[in-house]
């Protein structure tokens, strides 16, 4: 059973989803505002947590901003009541695994949630990190990966990866010196998501390359091919 907090000044669509959620067996932690779930937060962490964009007081993207301070893989969903690209946009490059727009089926929220949980679930299958390097994949020299557990080590340090900049590293590294389109970095990083634009990547590459060069100052591997995309260039 996971615990889920939800972050939403609506006290009605707080009591829907607590009881769509707990329908679906999980514990529920609901706040109204952003104050009190990152006091909540320093409590009692979920395990994953959906954040109205708009509230009083504290908003859902200051709160984010403050939980990637301190948890860089708790995954994070997004609600807003306005459908426009530069929330979407903000939410994402913040540290936001997924984004809804109000009004949302319930069933695509918990399908959502499910998915989100399960990849995170996968990172605490093995607590050992050696047993999490023994069954990661090389790359090359510098780069581990390890599918099961979204970790990924470069140069033997564990890269504080959120799940969708793992995605990304992924599908970049599949084949290295191969040039991977936007769309398709956007296929992969955010499969349940038809909304996310190429800026969002962008975004995204740039926190990539800035937590690997906080642990290889020279680290320049993912390169921007201009007008096609990105590639992870092969070793010299």
């Amino acid at each position: 059973m996971a615990r889920i907090a939800i972050v939403d000044d609506e006290e009605s669509l707080r009591e829907t989803l607590t009881f769509a959620l707990e329908k679906d067996g999980h514990s529920v932690l609901a706040f109204a505002d952003g104050e009190q779930a990152w006091r909540g937060f320093g409590h009692e962490r979920p395990d994953l947590m959906i954040l109205d964009i708009m509230m009083p007081r504290m908003d859902g993207l200051e709160l984010c901003r403050r939980i990637r301070q301190v948890d860089e893989r708790i995954p994070l969903i997004f609600l807003s009541s306005r459908d426009e690209e530069f929330d979407r946009i903000l939410g994402l490059e913040i540290g936001g695994d997924d984004y809804l727009c109000k009004p949302f089926s319930l069933r695509e929220l918990c399908t959502r949630v499910k998915v989100l949980l399960r990849r995170e679930r996968n990172t605490r299958l093995d607590n050992s990190p050696n047993q999490e390097l023994l069954r990661s994949k090389e790359i090359e020299v510098h780069l581990k990966i390890c599918s099961d557990s979204y970790r990924a080590w470069w140069k033997g340090d564990l890269l504080p990866l959120s799940i969708s900049e793992f995605r990304i590293l992924l599908e970049l590294t599949e084949v290295p010196g191969a040039v991977r389109s936007r769309e398709q970095l956007i296929q992969a990083a955010f499969p349940l998501d038809n909304y996310v634009s190429d800026r969002s990547i962008d975004s995204h590459i740039k926190r990539l390359r800035k937590k690997i060069t906080q642990v290889d100052e020279g680290f320049d591997r993912i390169e921007t091919v201009y007008g096609l995309g990105y590639r992870f260039r092969e070793k010299i």
